[in-house]
């Protein structure tokens, strides 16, 4: 019995182990599978508003020209801020020209020319830049980025 007291505790204690890791590593490989955002994007409700309270909510940023992270291309863009109020988008305007702009300028340099091909790739790219701004506002939140004009060449 003495013999067999080691490998015992051994056996215990490995399959202790191979329990903890599994219970610590499977929210972190489960929520990696959320981690999608477009579902973060989406979780924003989203109002209908009337007109004359669009342009009193809506920020624009244009111009934007910077390579792509393929260095053999060029992407010219110009973009529309949606903010859900009025003091939002005050806030928005004081920050766009030195935060929001070099947020958008480091995620396009990130950014593939194939990624941005079709309807869903500028989907995906307004969902990466809401919540990605909405990290550094601080007041009220960004509803909805639109891509109003849209250029990628190569050089």
């Amino acid at each position: 019995m003495k013999k067999m007291l080691p490998w015992l505790i051994t056996i215990l204690l490995a399959i202790t182990l191979i329990v903890v890791a599994v219970v610590l590593l499977t929210p972190q490989l489960l929520g990696k599978a959320n981690n999608n955002p477009n579902s973060a994007a989406q979780a924003i409700e989203v109002r209908r508003y009337s007109a004359d309270e669009l342009v009193e909510m809506t920020s624009e940023i244009t111009s934007i020209k910077t390579n792509l992270a393929d260095q053999d291309y060029v992407a010219s863009m110009n973009f529309a801020f949606q903010l859900n109020d009025k003091k939002s988008k005050e806030e928005f305007e004081k920050i766009k020209e030195f935060k929001i702009k070099p947020i958008i300028i480091k995620t396009l340099n990130d950014t593939k020319p194939e990624e941005l091909k079709g309807s869903g790739g500028k989907d995906q790219l307004s969902a990466k830049l809401i919540n990605l701004i909405n990290k550094t506002l601080t007041q009220g939140k960004l509803n909805q980025i639109e891509i109003t004009d849209y250029l990628v060449v190569p050089i």
